[in-house]
């Protein structure tokens, strides 16, 4: 028999979805309609919070219109720091005692949150969404994409990172708490919550269409992605480096010089 979660202090948790935004006025509209409706459906009690990383147009504007301070609430960072501070800026500001990550391009549809929060309350911990089809992703990303999983399950060790797993997910109390208590100065969610285990499961989507604009992803900020993600979770880089280094200062002979 499956066991399901008691949640700690209230019957009813609090949620927080976690939206990062970059440049992203032409969306957030559609976005905001679709993720309320959603939000009314759901059997928890829930709040939106949304990251601006930094916009230089009118998103931080946009999202002000739809705060209220307590459903919705609004997170401005001084510049652009990247996605992977926005959604931790998120861990660190969210009210609730679980979150989902989404993006606000409507690439990842927010239908699909009530099927990720019913498998939370059969007991998983992560709900992790693996795109079995990227519709509206460009050749290069879905090439860049693929190279970076293939690197990272063979340079990466003791991390569960499965290929085409996105930043779409659902991280329930136990894992929240533990990323909260890792002191790491770079933040790599990817592999944080693949590191920290508990009870996981992948659900399959279709990655649709961008609503409206550009993807704000380039090959300089995948290749900074990928370094940093091997540079915090496999020591096989420095291993040889190591070797390298070492055999520099061998002889021929094989004496050290």
């Amino acid at each position: 028999m499956q066991t399901l979660h008691r949640f700690p202090e209230r019957p009813d948790p609090l949620l927080t979805i976690v939206v990062p935004c970059f440049q992203e006025e032409e969306t957030i509209p559609e976005f905001h309609q679709r993720i309320t409706r959603v939000v009314k459906r759901l059997p928890v009690s829930c709040e939106i919070l949304y990251v601006d990383d930094g916009s230089n147009d009118r998103t931080a504007d946009i999202l002000r219109h739809y705060q209220d301070g307590s459903s919705v609430r609004c997170l401005s960072l001084s510049r652009n720091f990247g996605k992977e501070a926005a959604l931790s800026a998120g861990i660190d500001h969210a009210r609730g005692s679980a979150l989902i990550f989404i993006d606000v391009d409507l690439q990842d549809p927010p239908e699909l949150i009530a099927a990720m929060v019913d498998y939370w309350q059969r007991g998983y911990d992560v709900v992790n969404m693996q795109r079995n089809l990227r519709i509206g992703d460009s050749w290069f990303k879905r090439m860049s994409a693929r190279a970076y999983y293939w690197v990272m399950q063979r340079l990466v060790e003791k991390v569960d990172m499965p290929a085409d797993v996105s930043d779409f997910r659902l991280i329930g109390p136990a894992p929240l708490a533990a990323l909260r208590a890792l002191d790491e100065r770079s933040r790599i969610l990817k592999g944080m919550i693949g590191w920290v285990g508990f009870r996981t499961i992948e659900l399959p989507y279709n990655r649709t269409v961008r609503h409206a604009g550009s993807t704000k992803w380039n090959a300089a900020g995948l290749f900074n992605l990928a370094i940093e993600s091997i540079v915090s979770f496999s020591r096989k880089p420095l291993r040889i480096f190591s070797l390298i280094s070492f055999g520099l200062f061998v002889s021929p002979s094989g004496r050290i010089v």
